[in-house]
């Protein structure tokens, strides 16, 4: 009798030698997310930033390993979740440059991934989380037992430069707001620019975005009020028009070493709101719809007030839907001269 397939009768186990890294694969409105769930070493702190900077110090070779090319590409994103003393877990987070302070479509799909899948069990569907920007309240909306959708308090948000302008070399001066939603954005309107924020013009983004990114940084240095490690210029988020009828806006944020997120960003959107509240164009309490650069939504208000150090902040809360997408096991032969990752770009 003939098999019905190839692989059927096949039995192949890979080596004792290799390195095996096992993840569930997921995304929050078109942005992957890489969860790790087995294979990596224990990491040793009483904090994510001792997590992380752990793993950073020791194991960075992971992270490139697993975000970059073979495994990964250029804008793949890990999570890294880690036993927690005083929450149901902490986590940090990957790219293709490093680690993030903050991140919002992970905070969905991990809240999804918890509840439904039963990795944390609880009577009720809120989670406690702490990342490196500080602890997230999360919550999850079920419907015949299953998550269709997650939200989470982010941490206090707030305007750190507000209407400055800076030259960009062939792009000339730039109009800008850098606001904090658990990292720090430079939020430019991409009409003066002539930029359409839609996925043919994603090179472009990638581009002026960088540039954006590189000149803001090298001019106005960003200190965050409490945390060294979190001094620094994360990405730069166009907005523009919604496409869709009843959404407030479009954003694209460039993130890392040029990575285009697919979803609206959460902790961009996080930072879009606490612009929008000092401006007055947003009142505690209104929801706003802001769609990504695929059309896929998130929904961001502002419920409270907050005081964070020297700022006046606002407490976000997002919201938005996330999917499992599959299951992975990377193998890492030491023979292999890319086992360490690389990017083409």
């Amino acid at each position: 009798m003939h098999p019905s397939s190839l692989f059927d009768q096949w039995q192949w186990q890979p080596p004792a030698s290799f390195g095996r890294i096992t993840a569930i694969e997921m995304h929050t409105g078109g942005e992957p997310l890489r969860v790790f769930t087995g294979g990596l070493p224990p990491l040793p702190g009483s904090s994510v930033l001792e997590k992380r900077a752990y793993f950073r110090q020791h194991f960075d070779h992971l992270r490139t390993g697993t975000m970059l090319e073979p495994r990964g590409h250029g804008d793949m994103y890990g999570a890294v979740l880690t036993p927690s003393a005083d929450a149901d877990f902490d986590v940090f987070f990957l790219h293709n440059e490093g680690y993030s302070t903050m991140c919002g479509h992970a905070i969905i799909a991990l809240t999804k991934l918890a509840i439904d899948t039963g990795l944390v069990r609880k009577p009720t569907a809120q989670l406690e989380i702490n990342v490196p920007a500080g602890r997230i309240q999360a919550r999850a909306e079920l419907h015949e037992g299953k998550v269709v959708s997650a939200a989470f308090r982010n941490v206090p948000s707030f305007v750190y430069l507000h209407d400055q302008t800076v030259h960009v070399p062939e792009l000339g001066e730039i109009r800008f707001d850098v606001a904090y939603g658990g990292a720090f954005y430079a939020i430019v309107d991409a009409g003066p620019l002539g930029l359409p924020l839609i996925p043919q013009a994603a090179t472009q983004l990638i581009d002026c975005g960088r540039r954006i990114k590189q000149t803001v940084a090298s001019a106005f240095p960003i200190e965050h009020p409490f945390e060294p490690e979190l001094s620094f210029l994360y990405g730069t988020i166009f907005t523009g028009p919604a496409q869709q009828p009843g959404h407030h806006s479009r954003n694209v944020c460039i993130f890392a070493d040029g990575e285009l997120d697919r979803s609206p960003t959460g902790s961009g959107v996080s930072a879009r709101a606490a612009l929008h509240v000092a401006k007055g164009e947003l009142t505690l309490g209104e929801s706003i719809a802001i769609e990504s650069i695929l059309g896929s939504t998130m929904t961001v208000r502002a419920v409270e007030r907050a005081r964070f150090g020297p700022y006046e902040a606002v407490i976000p809360e997002v919201s938005g839907t996330a999917h499992i997408t599959g299951r992975s096991e990377f193998y890492f032969d030491p023979a292999d001269p890319f086992a360490a990752g690389f990017l083409v770009r």
